[in-house]
């Protein structure tokens, strides 16, 4: 049969699954089942048990419901109370001032959650309240923490680079460490797009606070000492060789216990619910991984992939207008699936043509992350909108609207990875 043909009645049947409420991943084995029952001679009964059981049993995969786990006992401490009390000082004199405290506090939590939800929930509870009290515009606190939450996706430990790791073959440990520069370069330019405004705006800023001497600000400072020694711990493991992913994961598990016990938020209760918590999210992921793996061996069983690769491959695209391709591809599907659905979803298929096209699979997985990040705050299935839209009340519009600038910061930091290649793979390289 014409492949046009399979594919066209594959994505009926994917989106009547999704459309009819079936769970993300049952949809997935669904649609495999039917593509390999249909349009191939393989049994596809002994063939779902064999790939499913693969995909759930991964080793690989066990460093997932740790660095979950880890994030679920933070989200449960005062870890954003204690970042905020640090920062705040250090950033008072910059044009700004306390709007850095979101860029600043994601970045840090993202280094120990791995989720842009938690990230923006986690350091929304505690900014938004208090950046709102003091008199900084609406639009400059909500925008500012959704584009900066997204860094949960990117920079190390990150549940959806695990995915996509497990997904390509590729290491996981090169992958984390190929996304801290990335990292640090797109807090940087989303830091200067706020100075940059609070220049051309200095009526809308908030007077600065009592200025403290630099003995008061290290005081201060103290407060962010257990959680750099966590992040040290997890990445300084993974990045000297010492402990791979998944070692790593379970330092960093001891490591927020540790750090919740300290802090007295520590007790069976959050230790029951942060359990349960890591549990529901990881099986949700399982799943939709368990499904994933059985799509791409039904794609490959009927061939699906190395048609669309061979059909790429004459239209002559060079290595740069795939990407743009790619990445218009990702964001449009991003309005209507979760960054994990995404990638497992998409994987079987891009990645021959993307290798065949001769580009670092290392590479092209940071690059996959940011353009996954751009699609948590672009409507309607925005993720970081939705707790945006929890914790303010306002429309999903005007925070989707809040976000555009660093939607386009993000775009940006893309652009500049593509002419400097090396930002991503020159840490990998040093492994």
């Amino acid at each position: 049969m014409n492949e046009f043909v399979v594919t066209t009645l594959l994505i009926v049947a994917l989106f009547a699954l999704l459309g009819s409420g079936v769970w993300i991943g049952l949809t997935l084995a669904g649609v495999a089942w039917i593509g390999m029952e249909l349009f191939s001679s393989r049994p596809a009964g002994d063939a779902m048990a064999l790939t499913i059981w693969g995909s759930a049993s991964s080793w690989t995969l066990t460093a997932l419901p740790l660095f979950v786990w880890m994030g679920e006992i933070l989200f449960r401490t005062k870890l954003s109370e204690s970042m905020f009390k640090g920062l705040a000082p250090w950033v008072n004199a910059l044009p700004g001032r306390l709007l850095h405290t979101n860029i600043l506090g994601s970045t840090i939590f993202a280094a120990v959650s791995g989720s842009s939800a938690a990230t923006c929930a986690t350091i929304g509870k505690m900014t938004i309240p208090e950046l709102t009290r003091r008199g900084y515009p609406p639009e400059k606190i909500v925008g500012s923490l959704g584009g900066a939450s997204t860094l949960g996706l990117l920079i190390p430990p990150s549940i959806i680079m695990i995915v996509y790791g497990v997904a390509a073959e590729v290491s996981i440990a090169k992958l984390f460490v190929a996304g801290v520069i990335p990292g640090i370069l797109l807090a940087a330019l989303f830091s200067g797009s706020i100075m940059v405004w609070a220049l051309m705006n200095p009526a809308k800023v908030p007077s600065a606070d009592a200025s403290l001497s630099f003995g008061e600000k290290l005081r201060e400072a103290r407060h962010l000492i257990p959680v750099v020694l966590l992040i040290g711990s997890v990445i300084g493991a993974i990045y000297s060789g010492i402990a791979t992913a998944t070692e790593a994961a379970a330092i960093g598990v001891v490591g927020a216990l540790i750090l919740s016990a300290s802090q007295g938020s520590l007790n069976w209760a959050s230790f029951r619910d942060s359990l349960l918590g890591a549990t529901r999210l990881y099986c949700m992921i399982a799943l939709i991984l368990a499904g994933a793996a059985f799509l791409t061996l039904s794609m490959g069983y009927i061939g699906l992939p190395r048609h669309l690769a061979e059909w790429v491959g004459g239209l002559g695209l060079t290595p740069g207008m795939l990407l743009i391709a790619l990445a218009v591809f990702y964001i449009v599907l991003g309005c209507f699936l979760d960054g994990i659905s995404m990638i497992v979803l998409t994987m079987g298929v891009i990645l021959p043509t993307v290798t065949a096209a001769g580009i670092d699979l290392i590479w092209f997985g940071v690059f996959i992350v940011i353009v996954v990040e751009m699609a948590q705050i672009t409507p309607p299935v925005g993720f970081n909108l939705f707790v945006l839209q929890g914790m303010t009340r306002r429309e999903i519009t005007w925070i989707a609207v809040a976000c555009l600038p660093y939607f386009l910061i993000m775009v940006i930091a893309v652009l500049m990875l593509y002419w400097f290649p090396g930002l991503v793979t020159w840490m990998p390289s040093k492994m």
